[in-house]
């Protein structure tokens, strides 16, 4: 899609970008709507500049720690181009296994390590709560990219902001989402929801019996008085739906594989199914899929996936610099 150089966003100015300086980001939790606004008003103008001279030196002399317990390919490399788009430097630790960690060094003195080399360190680890325990021990702020079944908060930001741009920032209240497949073991799932009840959205779940959304996100989403209502079926409400957010049946977090054989192929998205959608809406997936959206659906404009992927650099981008104080 072209890009928009005039914002639609909040504006910002020295004094909100002086509120992130030296933040950790941890979860979705502590944000709100107008720091959203925010957010994905510095992301906008961060899309801007890429088109228009693709790097630049707001973050030079600056050095990210990229800390992933767990193999990525989309989160990791997002975070190094963000980082060097931005005239920065990367220290890429991704074999986790390979170092002091398998010595036994415990994740408070990895980071405190890392800290006096780097400006800034993005965590990927197994464990839920992880991101918390490792900011507490880190002077220099952390960016939570994901621990075991818990929060994913780059991801919703990046997935809410795809939102935005895709089909207008004026028309999210009102919206219809609906979630799709492994909605327990799914954090980008958990992450989305808690941010998406901060506008009038109504939210749809649709997945089979063992995977269904866990009940404390239910509940903190029922807290802000978000219509949600749980399926089986997505024929049920596709037609009313704008935004369809995709995920893959994680094989990696079942404990009995017997399990997974039951429902890895519950719900395919392909032209077919697509053609009681709404003819404006998108299709998300926060990547990799592993045949619940057939290639043969790709090239529909209704595709924003890989679309998102962009979108997560610009908002990768933003974070980055609000945290490192150079918004």
């Amino acid at each position: 899609m072209p890009t928009n150089h005039t914002s639609p966003y909040l504006p910002f100015g020295d004094q909100r970008t002086a509120a992130w300086y030296g933040k950790d980001i941890i979860s979705v939790k502590q944000f709100t709507r107008s720091d959203l606004e925010y957010v994905f008003g510095v992301a906008h103008e961060m899309r801007g500049m890429v088109a228009r001279v693709g790097t630049f030196d707001l973050l030079k002399g600056k050095i990210l720690a990229n800390l992933f317990y767990e193999p990525s390919t989309r989160t990791s490399s997002s975070f190094t181009a963000a980082m060097e788009r931005l005239g920065g430097s990367v220290i890429p630790i991704n074999e986790v296994r390979y170092s002091s960690v398998s010595k036994g060094e415990s994740l408070p003195d990895t980071v405190r390590t890392l800290e006096c080399y780097a400006d800034v360190i993005v965590l990927r680890h197994p464990e839920t709560g992880s991101a918390a325990i490792a900011a507490e021990a880190a002077s220099k702020p952390l960016i939570n990219a994901g621990d075991g079944i818990g929060e994913h908060p780059t991801q919703a930001l990046l997935d809410t902001f795809t939102i935005f741009e895709e089909l207008g920032a004026g028309q999210v209240d009102g919206m219809t989402v609906t979630m799709l497949g492994d909605l327990k073991y799914g954090r980008t799932v958990h992450s989305l929801a808690r941010l998406l009840s901060l506008f009038r959205v109504k939210i749809n779940y649709v997945s089979p019996e063992i995977l269904r959304l866990p009940k404390e996100v239910l509940d903190e989403v029922d807290a802000k008085r978000i219509p949600q209502a749980e399926y089986r079926s997505l024929e049920q409400v596709l037609p009313e739906t704008d935004v369809l957010y995709v995920t893959r049946v994680q094989k990696e977090r079942f404990e009995d594989p017997a399990d997974y054989e039951k429902v890895k192929g519950a719900y395919v998205i392909d032209p077919e199914i697509m053609k009681a959608a709404k003819k404006e809406m998108i299709v998300m997936h926060p990547l990799p899929r592993v045949g619940e959206i057939s290639v043969d659906f790709d090239d529909d404009p209704r595709a924003a996936y890989f679309r998102q992927m962009e979108y997560g650099l610009y908002v990768r981008m933003a974070l980055l610099a609000m945290v490192l104080g150079k918004a």
